[in-house]
């Protein structure tokens, strides 16, 4: 709970605006006098996003702290400075520390205004004074007002900073980027209800200690809500990988316990390892572990196994790893996860060349998933010969067999 106190100036100027919206109007008497989406010049943006930024749309950018979303926002800004005027105001580094990165970074840009503010009043003054084509906020949670007894990251400041930034920036078609951090469960720290308020919500996430990273579209007014951004961190930034698939896949040997899987992100096919190790296991209870995968799915595509094939792994603990920290959601790598348990456990690989999708359901069916001809194409343009599917039961009683 927070105290929130209002002079009565303020109520009077809120009480009289009452009454004074616009009438409603009908389908076809509103006309669109806005523009379109323009682009970023970041290809991999772009994807995220449905093609570009939407004037006055409002974007929140999550992740966890070091993961990489203030060097995404510099680049951003030096794609889109050519020719629009950009303010960055950052709460957490300041001026100089930013131009140091964009220094290291490369960054060139006489469009890019720097501060260094966390005073929400403060803030709206310098979005009055000057017109902006693109307003960047780093980060929501260290804005606060002078209106709230609560500290800068509390739901009450936040919640009450977004709202006035939105209705500042909204009505003049200006693009806000707002830069959340994210808690050690995952969430969006402070309040989840602003995904509520902004357009669209973008999740940057992968190892800190890892090159890859992932932008992952979770709400999107304007476009595509499942489409994602593969990103290559190097010392020149954040670099869009064109084929993901190459970066998912090993080195393709046949090796006990590896199935490719083809995985749908979007309207993009990307070609991942599924690596799975079974061993007898030593203890009362048998492990279960899963990394990129859901544990629950696993336990129950075991007990699959058990009941369907006869495979006795209720003694063999299972490591289940995507390869590449890709995180998979979707039920399509059903018969992959199978296929590389039941591989391990005989100890023998697939043949080469191979890559498999389907769903397993409770009673050994292998069920069609979506877009299997787009899977199927990606498969065979990266030269996967075999392929196994709920349409090809031939490929997957004969891999089976050899197993």
């Amino acid at each position: 709970m927070v105290e929130f106190r209002e002079s009565a100036g303020e109520r009077q100027s809120k009480s009289a605006k009452i009454g004074r919206g616009q009438a409603p109007l009908r389908l076809k008497e509103i006309k669109i006098t806005g523009k379109g989406k323009f682009p970023t010049g970041i290809e991999e943006f772009d994807r995220v996003l449905g093609g570009g930024l939407v004037p006055g749309s409002v974007v929140l950018l999550a992740g966890e702290p070091g993961i990489g979303k203030s060097t995404l926002l510099l680049q951003l800004c030096q794609a889109i400075g050519r020719q629009s005027t950009i303010l960055y105001l950052s709460g957490e580094e300041s001026a100089e520390q930013l131009k140091i990165r964009a220094e290291r970074l490369g960054l060139k840009s006489d469009n890019l205004f720097l501060a260094n503010e966390t005073n929400l009043e403060e803030v709206e003054a310098k979005l009055e004074n000057q017109s902006w084509q693109l307003v960047i906020i780093d980060s929501i949670q260290t804005l606060w007002s002078d209106q709230l007894s609560g500290t800068a990251g509390s739901i009450g400041q936040v919640r009450e900073s977004a709202a006035r930034l939105i209705n500042l920036t909204k009505p003049k078609g200006i693009p806000l980027l707002l830069v959340g951090q994210v808690t050690k469960e995952g969430a969006i720290a402070g309040p989840m209800t602003l995904a509520h308020m902004v357009d669209a919500v973008l999740f940057l996430e992968g190892e800190r200690f890892q090159a890859l990273r992932l932008l992952r579209g979770i709400k999107n007014r304007f476009g595509p809500t499942d489409e994602v951004g593969v990103f290559e961190m190097t010392e020149k930034g954040l670099v869009g990988v064109a084929n993901p698939s190459k970066v998912f896949l090993g080195t393709l040997e046949k090796v006990p316990g590896s199935v490719t899987f083809c995985a749908l992100e979007g309207t993009r096919p990307i070609l991942v390892e599924i690596q799975a190790l079974v061993t007898k296991s030593f203890l009362a209870v048998p492990r279960r572990v899963a990394n990129g995968f859901d544990y629950n799915r696993l336990v129950l595509l075991t007990a699959v196994l058990q009941k369907s094939l006869n495979l006795p792994l209720w003694d063999q603990d299972i490591y289940l790893n995507v390869a590449g920290g890709f995180k998979i959601g979707e039920p399509a790598a059903d018969l992959a996860v199978c296929l590389a348990i039941i591989s391990s456990f005989k100890n023998k690989p697939l043949p080469a060349k191979t890559c498999a999708f389907g769903e397993v359901g409770l009673l050994g069916e292998i069920r069609r998933v979506a877009q299997e001809e787009k899977r199927e194409k990606e498969a065979k343009r990266l030269g996967f010969e075999n392929l196994i599917t709920s349409r090809n039961t031939k490929n997957l009683l004969q891999a089976i067999k050899n197993l």
